[in-house]
């Protein structure tokens, strides 16, 4: 917490007590409690023995806020509080005020420390990212979706269920939700059962690299629209399993690509990566083969349009940066960064769906091969990953120690230890969202823009398809790194800092 600011103290009689006597014995560095919000069963006599004013109930915290100037909160509940705990975030949300959440002493004895993962304030990952989120033309996306039929693949996926609510929210009359992840398909199915009770949806478990049984997948459920987001993502990985980032990246696009042709499919959108710009990774180097592949099928009267989305990371999906460094926290660190300089392209996992889904809707106007089906989303500026983490630690109350730090003797605040680790294999430094030479325009929709280039020649797409069939049950990398050579512009296996490169 800013030591200049002030905060409101919200909790039970108890809790909020204990609160405020653990801030005021921060003492000179403590920020100035403007006073307590009461919840539960309070009267005016539970606040009598506060060492600070009570201010009142949950209903009266907007002009609470609004008199003192408050724009944080220290939140302190019991744990199996949780209508509670979720009706205060949803007061701090719809006030833009920040939360800091501090457990009882009851809940920390008892439970695991990992528990507390759950505890972490509401981040407002707008701050975190340094810009707001895109705003969403719902008139485009209600007219695009409302009464569809939509297939998702990877629908267990950060943003493949992301995708699925999102339709749902729109109109869609049915989802056929298709993943070959036993765990998150079940996942998906029950938060659209709970959550979507009136939309019509299947669940298909399966995976897309089967084009025979994708064929029939996609004929049965004849879809108006398919988004395509199943796919290998983690870099260090692929670098080791070349053969499966070919099967799962490039070859599962074939599969629903062809499959949605032959079932006449209106549109198809492949969820791309800025790792497919100028790739030094093989995960980079197949999703770029993978968008060769959508754009050349893209033929003039054909009845289903493809296009292609690329962004960079997403803020919270599965693995990522915020729920890793969130249970390091939780342990008590350290806090792992590869290398503070490196710079990303960040956004939410809501803004990221509802800009693929737009873009889809830009593919309406875009029926022949020489029209837009590039479609990259302006994220903004990058972002230093040391700026990403100290702002992450900051959110939370918590202040990062850096390699090199002298002691600091300053026990106002607590402090994690960040470590850097250094550069994992196929790493950049620094990513990209459009190769040299496509020139991106403006397409009417705030934060997406769109590249129309020479179309890829069917003929040559198809002989490389063939070649990266003929090495997808390899388990050898020499001769699958040597066809994906002949294809992809740059491969770097072991990362910028080994130099070995196996396609230049």
């Amino acid at each position: 917490m800013e030591q200049s600011g002030k905060i409101i103290v919200i909790g039970t009689p108890a809790t909020a007590r204990s609160a405020c006597a653990s801030v005021l014995a921060l003492g000179s560095g403590a920020p100035a409690i403007v006073g307590c919000v009461l919840l539960g069963p309070a009267r005016r006599a539970d606040g009598a023995d506060l060492p600070v004013p009570m201010l009142g109930g949950l209903d009266r915290l907007a002009s609470i806020a609004e008199s003192s100037g408050a724009r944080e909160a220290l939140v302190s509940l019991p744990l199996a509080a949780t209508e509670l705990i979720e009706q205060v975030r949803a007061s701090l949300r719809g006030l833009r005020m920040t939360e800091r959440f501090l457990p009882t002493t009851s809940d920390v004895l008892a439970f695991e420390p990992a528990t507390f993962t759950s505890l972490r304030p509401e981040l407002d990952l707008a701050a975190l990212i340094g810009r707001e989120p895109r705003p969403v033309d719902r008139s485009r996306v209600d007219a695009l979706i409302g009464g569809k039929r939509v297939l998702i693949t990877g629908a267990g996926g950060s943003i493949g269920s992301e995708l699925a609510r999102f339709c749902a929210g729109s109109g869609a009359t049915e989802l056929v939700l298709v993943d070959r992840s036993e765990n998150s398909l079940f996942e998906i199915d029950r938060q659209m059962r709970e959550r979507f009770p009136d939309v019509a949806r299947r669940t298909v478990l399966h995976d897309v690299v089967n084009a025979d049984a994708t064929r029939a997948v996609v004929s049965e459920a004849s879809p108006d629209l398919v988004f395509h987001a199943a796919a290998h993502k983690h870099v260090p990985m692929m670098e080791e399993h070349p053969a499966a980032a070919i099967e799962n990246n490039v070859l599962g696009t074939v599969s629903i690509a062809d499959a949605s042709i032959e079932a006449g499919v209106e549109r198809v959108v492949l969820v791309s990566t800025d790792k497919a710009v100028h790739p030094t990774s093989i995960m980079g180097a197949t999703k770029q083969l993978a968008e060769r592949y959508i754009r050349s099928r893209n033929r003039v009267g054909s009845r289903t349009v493809f296009g292609l989305v690329r962004f960079g990371n997403v803020l919270g999906s599965a693995c990522s940066v915020l729920p890793i460094w969130s249970a390091q926290l939780a342990a008590g660190g350290p806090i792992t960064i590869t290398d503070p300089e490196m710079t990303r392209y960040f956004m939410t996992i809501p803004e990221a769906a509802s800009l693929v889904v737009q873009a889809a809707s830009l593919l309406e106007h875009h029926a022949d091969a020489s029209s837009s089906d590039v479609f990259v989303l302006d994220m903004g500026a990058p972002v230093r990953i040391g700026s990403l983490v100290d702002r992450f630690l900051q959110a939370h109350g918590v202040r990062g120690v850096w390699p090199g730090d002298c002691e600091d003797t300053d026990v106002s605040m607590p402090s994690v230890e960040i470590l850097v680790t250094g550069h994992r294999p196929g790493e950049k430094m620094h990513e990209e969202l459009a190769h040299q030479g496509e020139r991106l325009g403006e397409t009417g929709v705030d934060g997406i823009l769109a590249w129309s280039g020479p179309s890829q020649d069917p003929n040559k797409v198809d002989l490389m398809i063939r070649e990266l069939m003929s090495v997808r049950d390899m388990n050898g990398p020499e001769r699958v790194l040597e066809v994906l050579r002949r294809h992809a512009p740059v491969v770097m296996v072991g990362g910028p800092e080994s130099g070995r490169v196996v396609a230049a």
